[in-house]
């Protein structure tokens, strides 16, 4: 399992997602560009020691990221996805994918990813807090495929 981050714009967001990654010994994918210089001072708060722990690569664009892991199932948490994330069926090398903040991801490349999935919501609210959502769905992907990791409880 990991969980990437489609060009993230606010270094709070990623670095508490990387703290996430470090505790539950998930990898962090950043796929740039950054809407931040990677050594901004509130990506280190909010990620605090944990970024020093944590598992994290920065991949140039998304070109390069979809051919590296194109063997492997993306599942992109979106608002317009029909699948409601505890209703799928994760499996143990899923990649979840995140989108910016403001804008999700592309056109191109929501359509390049077949499996998305959403959290409900009640009427009228545009969305979630990316780090929250990340939480929320890697949680359940975890619960679903435990992984290998007996240190975790």
């Amino acid at each position: 399992m990991r969980l990437a981050l489609y060009q993230p714009e606010i270094p709070q967001n990623a670095g508490t997602l990387i703290r996430l990654g470090a505790c539950m010994g998930v990898p962090i994918d950043i796929i740039e560009p950054t809407g931040f210089v990677w050594n901004d001072k509130h990506l280190k708060r909010a990620g605090m020691d944990y970024v020093d722990l944590a598992n994290v690569e920065r991949y140039e664009n998304w070109e390069t990221y979809h051919n590296l892991y194109s063997d492997q199932r993306i599942v992109l948490l979106d608002t317009k996805a029909d699948i409601l994330f505890w209703d799928f069926v994760f499996q143990p090398n899923d990649i979840l994918m995140i989108g910016r903040e403001s804008s999700g991801v592309p056109e191109d490349v929501y359509q390049s990813i077949p499996n998305r999935v959403r959290i409900p919501m009640l009427p009228n609210r545009r969305s979630l807090n990316m780090a929250i959502a990340g939480a929320m769905v890697l949680s359940e992907s975890l619960r679903q495929v435990p992984g290998d990791s007996p240190h975790l409880r």
